[in-house]
């Protein structure tokens, strides 16, 4: 179900990787297990282990999987300007996009509490950041595919799909998710399905 670990699987899935996939359940607080706190003391998913070499948080697997593994650069390019916006986004996704998404709505569908006032107004600011980046270019991080919009596909798809979010009115965003939902492989095999059985969870949730 979850948008970050849906992410890696796209990007490992693009560099024709083979992940040995471990589910982790949260709602069993597997994640606090002895285990698994050895590997990652922060206990969040998703998490790496590669041949000993442990990371984890999502955003930094993507890339490490693209510096240790692509054949060529065009997910992540090595020219550093263009890195760098890339980084940019990825950064606003999780620090922006999908923090301001968890703090409107985690409250709501992962402790039965209301939102905490004002910040589906947050969360519509953070999408017009977004609406804002997507006027300039064809892709997030310029004019080819790169790990930011496999990263930010993942997220929209949350908030489409889980959330049941209509985000019509962000005429940018749409064509972009149009564009890329099409053409990442296993879009909709890994992020629809998984973020299809999130969705209960958001029955009751208000904007």
């Amino acid at each position: 179900m979850s948008g970050p670990c849906q992410a890696v699987r796209l990007v490992a899935k693009a560099l024709n990787l083979h992940l040995n996939l471990i589910n982790v359940d949260l709602g069993k607080e597997e994640q606090l297990k002895p285990e698994f706190i050895k590997i990652n003391p922060q206990h969040v998913i998703p998490t790496l282990v590669d041949d000993g070499f442990i990371l984890w948080e999502s955003r930094a697997i993507l890339a490490y999987l693209c510096e240790k593994y692509a054949k060529e650069d065009s997910l992540y390019p090595r020219h550093p300007q263009k890195r760098a916006v890339i980084n940019q986004r990825l950064y606003f996704d999780m620090g922006t996009l999908y923090q301001r998404f968890a703090l409107h709505y985690y409250p709501q569908v992962l402790e039965g509490k209301p939102a905490p006032e004002g910040t589906f107004k947050q969360f519509e600011d953070a999408l017009q950041f977004l609406e804002t980046f997507l006027a300039q270019s064809k892709y997030l991080a310029g004019d080819s595919l790169t790990i930011a919009d496999i990263s930010l596909l993942a997220t929209i798809t949350t908030f489409k799909v889980a959330a049941g979010l209509d985000l019509s009115r962000y005429g940018n965003i749409e064509r972009w998710y149009g564009l890329v939902s099409a053409s990442v492989a296993g879009h909709d095999e890994i992020c629809v399905q998984g973020s299809k059985q999130f969705a209960p969870f958001f029955i009751n949730a208000k904007q």
